[in-house]
C-alpha cells in the first residue's frame, strides 16, 4: 500500500509500506495493505511503519505526531499531520530537558490557558522522548 505522511512543513514519508501503526482517538490501530476505508483523528503519539514484511523491529521507521487525520482508501493510506518528528532527528538529553521545562512550567501555571499550554508541551515532548528512547533501544539490538 502507498503511504503518505504530510505535514505542514512538508511531505515526511511517501513510499510503499507493508505497516502501519498508528493513534486515534479509539487507541492504537493497524493499517495493512487492502484496509477498509476509514476516516480518523491521528492524536499525538507514535507512528511505526514497517516496510516490507519480513522487516525486523529495528528497520522500522518511528515517528512522533501532535495529531491530524487520516484517510485509508484504495489501498493507500494519507495522513494529514501537524508535525511528524523522525525518531532519528529526536535527542534524548534534549527532550529531557524540554519535558522538566514544561513540568515546571506546568507547576508554575497562574491560570487555565498558561496550565493548557504547558500540558500541550509536556504531552509533545513525552512523546518525543519515548520515541528516542524506542531509536536508542533498537540500535542497541
Amino acid at each position: 500500500m502507498r503511504l503518505q505522511l504530510v505535514t505542514l512543513t512538508g511531505t515526511k514519508f511517501d513510499e510503499e509500506a507493508y505497516q502501519v501503526v498508528l493513534p486515534t482517538l479509539d487507541g492504537e490501530i493497524s493499517v495493512f495493505a487492502q484496509h477498509m476505508p476509514l476516516v480518523s483523528v491521528v492524536t499525538p503519539g507514535i507512528i511505526t511503519i514497517r516496510r516490507k514484511s519480513a522487516d525486523r523491529d529495528d528497520q522500522q521507521e518511528v515517528f512522533a505526531t501532535e495529531g491530524g487525520i487520516v484517510e485509508v482508501m484504495n489501498n493507500s493510506v494519507r495522513m494529514l499531520v501537524d508535525e511528524a518528528t523522525h525518531g532519528d532527528a529526536i535527542h534524548e538529553a534534549e527532550a529531557r530537558e524540554a519535558l522538566a521545562r514544561a513540568r515546571k512550567l506546568k507547576d508554575q501555571a497562574k491560570d487555565s490557558l498558561s496550565l493548557e499550554h504547558a500540558q500541550a508541551v509536556i504531552d509533545r515532548e513525552s512523546v518525543r522522548l519515548k520515541v528516542a528512547e524506542i531509536r536508542r533501544h533498537k540500535r542497541k539490538a
